[in-house]
């Protein structure tokens, strides 16, 4: 039997996300968005294509008026305008209007820029979310975010467009490398820290049922991750205020990403910005010591890094500063008060953001000693 939570926006029903182990309840789904008589359109990328487009495909069969495959070069690298360009043209080609389907299948990189595309063409369409990975399923399916990268800013250009359903197939986390799974995992992570010590606290006492990938816990563990994200967006849909909170971690990681080359997957660089962010928090003195090197060791267990080389500090500093969640000149940065409660604080300095920088940095000389 499929789980199932149901998003509001502005106080009412918006959209569910259905939680099961296969795509065998998907067409029935989908029929509650009456689509016999649209067009539907599946975007995803040349990885997810071989692995699960024609099980959803099947889905479709007979259900809709007409189904095609979209699909892009996988790749943060292809997250881009001109992926956007080349759907917007075969969504033409192909004569989608504004009464037809999108449906994203695939991880984050799929998800934000089919929702972009949905946002923008025709001046709206509808799209829902099928992820395919941890950090799509724990993340960015939820909440409406769509967007591409510009110039190798992350999710520089982009809208709020909520999905009209958000499919969760579990059982596919199984067959993902296991370094893209760990990366999900540091978003799960997040959501504790900043929300649920509970949550938290379950997350390290089934360590070895997540890393062992067991179906029943996976379910649990994606569940309460998106029920957490779920309060968040519901009392802050368009990140007025409260939804800064998730951004935990990202401030920093995303100047890493960039440092980097987008060499370190998504959430290995929140990993680091978590370790980043609670060291600031320490040394605001909202976290004790200890607290601190909790937080930073628990991201071990589960293959996530808490230390950086080869990277340019001051770099990272100025990257970290040119981040869209500037306000007049002021980074809002989400510290820790302790586990389970974040905050938003725009007391951090350059010297802070650059010591913290330093904390993660793992250099030649630190091998040396």
């Amino acid at each position: 039997m499929a789980q199932r939570l149901t998003i509001n926006y502005a106080k009412k029903p918006c959209y569910d996300i259905v939680f099961t182990q296969d795509f065998q309840g998907l067409g029935e789904e989908l029929e509650t968005l009456q689509i016999k008589e649209r067009r539907i359109c599946i975007i995803t990328d040349s990885n997810v294509e071989k692995l699960y487009a024609q099980e959803v495909l099947n889905q479709l069969n007979n259900r809709c008026k007409k189904a095609s495959i979209f699909s892009f070069p996988a790749g943060e690298a292809n997250k881009t305008l001109d992926t956007v360009k080349t759907a917007y043209t075969f969504l033409i080609q192909e004569g989608y209007d504004r009464k037809d389907l999108l449906i994203a299948l695939g991880g984050g990189v799929v998800g934000d820029l089919t929702g972009f595309v949905a946002a923008t063409y025709l001046r709206g369409i509808d799209f829902v979310q099928i992820p395919t990975t941890l950090l799509a399923q724990a993340d960015s399916s939820i909440g409406g975010k769509t967007g591409v990268d510009f110039d190798g800013f992350k999710n520089m250009v982009g809208a709020f467009y909520m999905p009209k359903l958000v499919y969760m197939n579990v059982s596919v986390l199984k067959t993902l490398e296991e370094r893209q799974y760990f990366s999900g995992f540091a978003e799960i992570m997040k959501h504790g820290l900043i929300r649920d010590q509970i949550f938290y606290i379950w997350l390290i006492e089934n360590m070895y049922e997540i890393c062992d990938r067991e179906p029943a816990v996976l379910e649990e563990m994606v569940v309460r991750s998106s029920n957490i994200k779920k309060m968040v967006v519901e009392k802050d849909p368009t990140e007025k205020g409260e939804r800064a909170l998730l951004n935990f971690g990202h401030t920093i990681g995303h100047a890493l990403e960039k440092a980097k080359n987008f060499e370190l997957y998504h959430g290995e660089c929140v990993a680091l910005g978590c370790v980043a962010a609670a060291f600031i928090s320490w040394k605001h003195e909202l976290l004790t010591m200890d607290e601190y090197y909790e937080i930073r060791d628990m991201f071990v267990p589960f293959n996530l890094p808490i230390s950086i080389d080869s990277i340019n500090t001051e770099e990272v500093l100025r990257l970290t500063k040119s981040d869209k969640k500037m306000e007049a000149g002021q980074i809002k940065f989400i510290l820790l008060k302790k586990v389970g409660k974040a905050v938003v604080d725009t007391t951090v300095t350059d010297e802070d953001i650059l010591n913290a920088i330093k904390e993660i940095y793992f250099s030649d000389e630190d091998l040396a000693e």
